[in-house]
């Protein structure tokens, strides 16, 4: 099997538009999540979200494009060029033709949902634009990215919930370890803010008004965030060849399915997902040093997730450093994998541990390191990232310094 790295990243999400945006205001324990704004936002009982400011998309996309890209694709596109650029590569002839994109999101086009339904319903017109299907289709960032970057490999897009960004980056680093790929684009971006898409989530019953708090006593649910993170997976001896800069190396990732029960999670099913993305990794438990938790903030996630943590690293999850970005950048639903792998990538890369803030009340049931509210630094060579999502959907990656 290849050795598969990772050469360029990029984001767009509440804390940052770039990069080195988002990594300062981790370092700093920012918080992104504030007063959402957008229509009838006056009619929903959450008022708050990881909403991204300031974006002027139509500074970034001209008029047509706008006409294809829904929010959530307009974010892709943005990270995107950041990681591909970062990583310096050109795709043409016949690496053109080997790489590909594989993206995760749960909604895709709910922005464009949300509009038209209005524009149906509440003000009575009889037609749609013509490019609303395309528009929305949840492939349609995957689409556009392979179509930007003439990326003509295998391509798609995956979509399990809150799961889908570490489904779709355990698919591209598959590839590439396969030799099916000698580079992949992979990531994933969600945009749910919007009146139709919060006022769904409400129906849950599992978000907070206030703040999200995960692992603190006190938490009272999760908070949406909406933005992109997307990466260039590539071949190490290919990435070595060419001099490219590595910032650190996927090692391992292992999937599994809890087949219990559509919202409630499972430790038996996120246990068996942790130690299997160890075992792909040829890792001990020993060998971790930080965790990105899921982390929601939700009572039954936090506190499922601390005990699965502990079954499988035994006394070593005492050592362990675990923290949920959630607490910063809000809950991406699909994308929250891609932009909570940053953290993964800081902790082995530069030392720096980011923190869960909003931490105000130990919680028994989640007795672990939770590095509260203040960054830290730490050397680290192997961190997971968790994803465990509605429909009891789980999915680990492991990442080592290079």
């Amino acid at each position: 099997m290849k050795r598969v790295v990772i050469t360029g990243a990029g984001t767009i999400n509440s804390l940052g538009h770039t990069v080195p945006d988002t990594l300062e205001a981790m370092r700093e324990g920012r918080c992104g999540i504030s007063e959402l704004e957008f229509r009838d936002v006056e009619r929903l009982a959450i008022k708050i979200g990881g909403q991204v400011r300031g974006f002027g998309a139509e500074g970034r996309f001209n008029r047509q494009q706008m006409t294809l890209y829904d929010r959530f694709t307009q974010f892709t596109l943005t990270a995107t060029k950041e990681a591909i650029e970062q990583s310096g590569l050109v795709f043409h002839g016949e690496l053109a033709a080997r790489s590909g994109v594989v993206l995760g999101t749960a909604g895709g086009g709910v922005s464009t949902w949300d509009d038209n339904y209005r524009s149906v319903y509440e003000d009575g017109k009889n037609r749609v634009h013509p490019f609303v299907v395309p528009k929305l289709m949840n492939n349609a960032a995957a689409s556009h990215v392979s179509m930007e970057y003439n990326l003509k490999g295998p391509s798609f897009t995956v979509s399990t919930a809150c799961a889908s960004s570490n489904h779709a980056m355990a698919m591209a680093f598959q590839m590439v370890r396969s030799g099916a790929a000698p580079t992949m684009v992979t990531g994933g971006s969600e945009s749910m803010l919007c009146f139709g898409g919060v006022k769904a989530w409400e129906g849950l019953r599992v978000m907070s008004k206030d703040a999200c708090r995960p692992f603190s006593a006190n938490r009272n649910g999760m908070v949406q965030g909406e933005g992109a993170g997307i990466f260039v997976f590539e071949e190490f001896e290919h990435a070595r060849a060419r001099g490219a800069d590595i910032l650190c190396e996927v090692v391992g990732f292992a999937m599994s399915s809890d087949a219990s029960d559509i919202v409630m999670p499972s430790k038996q099913g996120a246990s068996r997902a942790m130690a299997g993305a160890l075992s792909d990794a040829r890792l001990n438990a020993s060998d971790v040093g930080y965790i990105n938790a899921h982390g929601t903030g939700t009572a039954a996630n936090d506190k499922t997730e601390c005990s699965a943590v502990a079954d499988v690293f035994g006394q070593h999850a005492d050592e362990l450093m675990i923290s949920s970005t959630k607490s910063m950048h809000g809950h991406l639903i699909g994308g929250t994998g891609a932009v909570e792998l940053l953290a993964c990538i800081m902790a082995v890369r530069d030392g720096v541990i980011a923190p869960t803030i909003g931490y105000e009340e130990p919680d028994p049931e989640c007795a672990l390191d939770v590095v509260p509210n203040e960054a830290r630094e730490a050397s680290v060579d192997v961190a997971l990232s968790n994803a465990f999502a509605f429909g009891g959907l789980n999915a680990v990656l492991a990442l080592k310094r290079v």
